[in-house]
């Protein structure tokens, strides 16, 4: 499991490595285009449920440190939904990895 780390370290977030992999993608887009947006995730039931919600802001520091120390490959569909869902009102969320081969859209 790798580690978002945002901010002075108030907010540290568990993600796979793979899903960090690709949300680093699309933060790291839309901060290098000096954009802010929401991010979102579902807590564990060992973290009691629920759900967070972030201002990500080019501003504030941000750490991701992975688990592995291989990078995986990227899939471009993922990539292309999860950005779609960062541009959305709702901000950005972790969303099911489609088939590469899919069409991409987020539902």
């Amino acid at each position: 499991m790798g580690r978002l780390i945002y901010g002075t370290g108030d907010t540290d977030v568990e993600f796979e490595d793979r899903l960090l992999a690709h949300l680093k993608v699309v933060i790291s887009t839309k901060l290098r285009r000096n954009e802010a947006f929401m991010l979102s995730w579902e807590h564990g039931t060992e973290e009691g449920s629920g759900r967070s919600t972030i201002w990500i802001h080019p501003s504030i520091p941000l750490h991701f440190r992975f688990y592995g120390n291989k990078s995986p490959a990227l899939n471009r569909v993922w990539i292309e939904d999860l950005m779609l869902a960062a541009n959305s009102t709702g901000g950005l969320r972790p969303v099911p990895e489609p088939d590469e081969h899919a069409e991409s859209g987020v539902s």
